[in-house]
């Protein structure tokens, strides 16, 4: 007989345990997870953007001029860049699994320091429904595709749910214990859930957190009605869910929240009016409840003795004040107690006046799961003063990440879905957010491995499994000492195959590599296929430019190792695996103008031969062409994947979700001065399509400049093109 749910629960949390310490363990070592920027989005366009930039270069190099020790700062901006120890707080949001992001945060590195401890709210909405359907619509011009979630996407929910309630449990056990690392002393963590799961997450956060700690079961509301409970339902309509509040401590620091009173209270309570100046008040006891027993002073008072609520001295000054009055002659002394003086109902943990978000709400971002502004606003109100880190790893539409900054609080947020993570960089962009980094989990396919493989998995033996699941045979040792060259023999045909590492980007020497071992190893070869996981931005120009019709560039499914865990074995995945072609992205070129000088405030740091102005240049970017080289890898059924293709021919450009320009692109960072996506109607009124020129106005720079252009596309596919453009 199996065990009830209760009987695993014990287990259940000890595994969870374990999962999480080894976790804690691995990030004091040399192979930590590291997080890698991929973007440092700043919403300011052109030169405000510039500005922030220089700032933060100022104050690097004024960091730099009081830590003498410290290497010269190549890139202050970009942590894990040579950048100061103590460098400007910079927010994030963060692509990938939530356990790997929090253990990159936890581990920190010799330039961003460990945010264990740092953490002051964390709010979480987790998915905690079985049966959802996660899918996401595409629109298009003239069309609508219904795209199932990706690979990575189905193997994390579908793990999430194989056991129903207890592989839930499981999941979610190791991560709010390294949520509850994360967090400060003074810090709480609120996780909003319903009835599906929520009772048995209570009893994990009970053994997590402590019962000790546990503020607060909030019902939420949210909603008036349910259909749930039509004709013939044979329960009540499900109408709230609930958020579980816990401290990590008895420090929580808690601001109290009041709301106002309502107009029947305030006729009923407050109805006496004071004629000289119209205020409302109430009239309160005086008397001390409970007497001598609870400690209250007895005295004489005009007349009057009794047990006193308040010392003899405070009710003379009260009566100073004109705040004591009696209603009749010789009767008790009341106090006058204002309506204006009082802050309202201290608030409850009963939420009924949160609406949820409506089709016209104008915060609307048609994700399936957004929770209104409102709500956040609440939580982060009562939990952070201005200025705290505020956390959520479950981001979906980024309510959170948008209302923390509103609030002027710093904020972290992740989600595992590409489409969460495009939905939530527009709508900070929208808002007009402060520069934040856009993420991604450093070497995601290596800890993918040691999770299927093993932690003392080499990377040759990832390669050895890519090279047999693309159909390849290995060559001899003493022909192959990294391991990861392989062959096909077909129709008599040679073709050789290379499988590059995760650990590098796949990149013009891999390529010229290559194309030497097809020509010279073991007497030639027909042809060579690179295998590569990541790649450099330029990718698709050095093929260009290598123009060789033998070489062969394909990508790595990035959801392999997922896959193969899913499966149970390499046997099973093969001849199910495909190794698509890379997106590929042209631009015209870009034109470069000389512009105006215009005025610049001169700081008090600044040296005497600095000037007052400065001159501008004007670039003008404009997009080509996009090629959607493989439809085969979107998860889309055949009609959906006919009408993408139709689409594709058409209009390619119309592909493109949001695009944005780096006009001084240094190689290794991107930074994205100037931005556009589909729905910024403010360009161009057309929700369906972006625009396909930019016109930037940066500062001038007397030599050469390079342009990196980036892409993502409807189905979170990025591509990117790199333009060098002479001087003006």
């Amino acid at each position: 007989m199996s065990k009830s749910l209760l009987e695993q629960l014990p287990e259940i949390v000890a595994k969870g345990r374990q999962q999480a310490e080894k976790i804690l363990e691995s990030i004091e070592g040399r192979h930590r997870v590291q997080l890698q920027t991929r973007e440092i989005v700043l919403p300011a366009k052109d030169a405000v953007a510039q500005d922030w930039i220089t700032r933060q270069n100022r104050q690097a190099q004024r960091d730099a001029a009081f830590s003498p020790t410290q290497s010269a700062l190549i890139d202050p901006v970009q942590p894990g860049l040579n950048a100061a120890p103590e460098a400007p707080w910079t927010n994030r949001l963060i692509y990938g699994d939530n356990l790997l992001a929090m253990a990159a945060l936890l581990a920190g590195d010799e330039h961003t320091p460990s945010l264990r401890g740092k953490v002051d709210l964390i709010y979480i909405d987790p998915p905690f429904d079985s049966k959802a359907d996660y899918r996401t619509k595409v629109t298009l011009p003239g069309v609508e595709l219904e795209q199932k979630p990706t690979v990575i996407e189905q193997f994390a929910y579908s793990d999430t749910w194989s056991d129903g309630t207890a592989s839930y449990l499981a999941m979610i056990t190791p991560r709010l214990i390294l949520m509850r690392e994360l967090l400060a002393d003074t810090g709480s963590i609120y996780v909003h859930l319903d009835w599906h799961v929520g009772h048995y997450v209570k009893i994990v956060m009970d053994e997590i957190y402590g019962k000790d700690n546990f503020r607060n079961e909030i019902i939420w509301k949210r909603t008036a009605s349910h259909s749930d409970s039509g004709q013939g339902a044979e329960h009540l309509g499900r109408q709230h869910d609930v958020i579980y509040w816990y401290a990590k401590t008895d420090r929580a620091q808690v601001k109290p929240i009041y709301e106002p009173y309502s107009q029947e209270y305030i006729d009923s309570a407050y109805k006496h009016i004071e004629h000289e100046t119209g205020r409302r008040y109430r009239l309160d006891n005086t008397s001390g409840p409970g007497g001598s027993a609870k400690g209250n002073p007895f005295y004489e008072f005009r007349g009057k003795a009794k047990y006193w609520r308040y010392s003899k001295e405070r009710i003379e000054q009260l009566y100073r004040d004109g705040r004591l009055i009696q209603t009749r002659e010789g009767g008790d002394w009341s106090y006058k107690r204002y309506l204006d003086e009082m802050p309202g109902v201290p608030l409850q943990s009963l939420w009924l006046d949160i609406s949820p978000l409506q089709s016209q709400s104008l915060e609307r971002t048609d994700y399936a799961t957004q929770k209104p502004e409102r709500l956040l606003e609440r939580v982060i109100s009562i939990a952070t003063h201005e200025n705290s880190l505020v956390a959520d790893f479950n981001g979906g539409s980024g309510t959170t990440a948008a209302v923390a900054e509103k609030l002027g609080r710093r904020w972290i947020t992740s989600d595992l879905g590409k489409p969460a993570c495009m939905i939530m960089r527009k709508r900070l962009i929208d808002q007009d957010a402060q520069p934040f980094l856009y993420q991604a989990i450093g070497d995601y396919q290596v800890e993918a491995a040691k999770a299927s493989l093993g932690r003392d998995f080499r990377i040759g033996d990832l390669s050895q499994i890519v090279l047999s699941l693309y159909g390849a045979l290995p060559l001899s040792p003493e022909d192959n000492p990294t391991r990861n060259l392989g062959q096909v023999m077909a129709g008599g045909s040679k073709t050789l195959v290379l499988a590059d590492s995760p650990n590098k980007l796949t990149g013009a020497a891999t390529l010229k590599k290559a194309i030497a071992q097809r020509d010279n190893l073991l007497g030639g070869w027909d042809k060579v296929v690179v295998l590569g996981w990541n790649f450099e931005p330029s990718i698709g120009e050095t093929i260009t430019a290598l123009n060789d019709s033998r070489l062969e560039v394909l990508v790595i499914p990035p959801d392999l190792m997922d896959r193969l865990k899913k499966k149970g074995g390499l046997e099973k995945l093969r001849g199910s695996v495909r190794f698509s072609s890379l997106q590929y992205l042209t631009i015209w070129p870009v034109e470069r103008k000389a512009s105006t000088v215009r005025a610049e405030p001169v700081e008090a740091t600044a040296s005497p031969s600095t000037g007052s102005g400065r001159t501008d240049e004007t670039l003008t970017v404009r997009l080509r062409n996009y090629v959607l080289l493989s439809p085969e890898a979107i998860n889309l059924d055949e009609a959906n994947r006919a009408k993408l293709q139709a689409i594709a021919n058409a209009e390619p450009l119309a592909l493109i979700e949001y695009w944005a320009v780096d006009p001084n692109y240094d190689g290794r960072v991107f930074r994205s001065v100037w931005q556009d996506y589909r729905g910024n109607t403010a360009n161009d009124g057309d929700p369906l399509r972006v625009v396909t020129q930019a016109v930037l106005t940066v500062p001038a720079n007397p030599g050469p400049r390079q342009v990196c252009v980036r892409v993502v596309d409807v189905f979170g596919f990025e591509a990117e093109v790199v333009a060098t453009v002479a001087a003006a």
